[in-house]
């Protein structure tokens, strides 16, 4: 796997673990904490290093789940 694909796959998994713990406990007054932080903080470094070793990203979001590829791209 990329390391685009590496930060998607984080991403997602702290996107699934936030919208659990929002819906079953902030919503229901328990704020006592985010237990996906350190999910969160990974993601954060994935992306870092990324931009640290300068990947290209820009032109990447059409090629997210069910979109398809723009005809004049290559």
């Amino acid at each position: 796997m990329n390391s685009v694909g590496t930060c998607k796959d984080m991403k997602r998994r702290y996107d699934q673990c936030f919208n659990r713990w929002f819906a079953e406990k902030f919503l229901k007054g328990d704020g006592s904490g985010d237990p996906c932080t350190n999910l969160f903080k990974r993601y954060q470094r994935c992306v870092q290093a990324i931009k640290e070793k300068e990947i290209p990203i820009e032109g990447l979001e059409f090629m997210g789940h069910g979109k398809e590829k723009p005809e004049n791209s290559s």
